[in-house]
């Protein structure tokens, strides 16, 4: 008599009752846990809630979230810049000083700014806010900008003939800039060159190791920088560099670099986008005149105007994030903040950044501002 081997999975004694006994329990007296009566063996033990492939699964998930939220929310920028690369050569917290004519760290390209001289303006006071809130003032108000009529202020054509030299650091740029790598000269030509009257800060995009960095920082009135049509700095021309919106710092922000005399965090502003496209753009120059320049223009359409009844922009108070891209007409930009201009008269209630370096009087070396009548007082320290 030959004998059969066992078949996979089952016991090989003899069985002691039916292979299988009753799914369910009898019904009647008795709790519901106790097994059957009689000779059918005991119901298989219910299986642990980890043992389940579909609740491991939902509970591996969860904990990969939770990891990938924690890395964003303890990035010292708060989650990104804007560069789609993510790259970042700041610390948390430092801001860096940089004057009008500096190239600076990690350049794009070799200066292309034609001037860098503008009738500085100074915010009007406002009250103290949180130590990481600066002065917003929106991108289209009369007066925000300068520079000289019929002048631009970069030259956005040689600039494009660097980039076509580059293509690794125009596609850098294009990521940064959110368009298309070909789309860089188009992008560049449609941005409109002007000259900073207030200190203002940016995320700086630098060029390193093939990539595009960020860093935050605070550019000097006067320096030469092109605009998109809501009026928000969007390339730095001693540099090449492109410029975004800026980022809060968890911490008081530490200003490095050498301050400018007449520096001063309560007179920094952040540019917030104009509610709508702006087709012409009122600036003075460093004599006090004014004029008009047509967006993506480099002068040749500036016509003289009147001066504006009121020359120094109004400001609200914002903080530095990392927003959203606002509603813009061509090209795609990168992200403008997302605090919406204020129109309001009344004092804000946040303070301005807290580390201050020395104060000399105000002033940049191009001279007072010429372009207000009576210019505005500074806050007082």
């Amino acid at each position: 008599m030959s004998v059969e081997p066992p078949s996979s999975g089952r016991p090989t004694g003899p069985p002691s009752g039916p292979l299988s006994g009753p799914s369910q329990p009898p019904s009647g007296g008795g709790p519901p846990s106790e097994p059957p009566s009689g000779g059918g063996q005991a119901p298989e033990p219910r299986r642990p809630w980890w043992g389940s492939a579909p609740r491991v699964a939902l509970i591996a998930t969860a904990v990969v979230a939770a990891v990938i939220l924690a890395v964003v929310f303890t990035r010292p920028d708060g989650g990104g810049t804007g560069a789609s690369d993510g790259g970042t050569s700041t610390s948390e917290g430092e801001v860096f000083l940089q004057p009008a004519a500096d190239t600076g760290p990690d350049p794009f390209t070799e200066s292309t700014a034609k001037e860098s001289s503008a009738s500085p303006v100074s915010p009007s006071p406002t009250e103290l806010a949180t130590q990481n809130a600066v002065q917003g003032v929106q991108g289209g108000a009369p007066g925000l900008y300068g520079g000289t009529r019929k002048m631009a202020s970069c030259d956005v054509e040689k600039q494009i003939t660097f980039f076509k030299g580059a293509p690794d650091k125009q596609r850098a740029f294009a990521s940064v800039a959110r368009v298309d790598p070909p789309d860089v000269p188009a992008y560049l030509r449609s941005l409109t060159p002007v000259v900073l009257r207030m200190d203002t800060r940016v995320t700086n995009h630098g060029y390193s190791d093939g990539r595009a960095t960020s860093y935050q920082a605070v550019l000097q009135a006067g320096t030469a920088v092109l605009v998109d049509d809501r009026g928000v700095p969007r390339e730095r021309c001693a540099c090449g560099n492109p410029l975004s919106a800026p980022v809060a710092q968890q911490s008081a922000p530490k200003m490095t670099g050498d301050a400018w005399p007449g520096y001063k965090p309560s007179n920094v502003v952040a540019v917030t986008p104009a509610p709508k496209p702006v087709d012409v753009f009122v600036m003075c120059e460093p004599d006090g005149e004014w004029f008009e320049r047509h967006k993506g223009d480099t002068g040749t359409k500036d016509r003289k105007t009147e001066k504006p009844d009121k020359p120094s922009p109004s400001v609200s108070v914002t903080t530095p994030t990392s927003p959203s891209d606002p509603t813009s007409s061509e090209p795609p930009t990168s992200e403008p903040p997302t605090s919406e201009p204020e129109t309001s008269s009344e004092p804000p209630t946040s303070e301005p950044p807290t580390s201050e370096p020395p104060q000399p009087p105000p002033g940049d070396d191009t001279g007072n501002d010429t372009g207000n009548g009576t210019p505005d007082q500074p806050p007082a320290s």
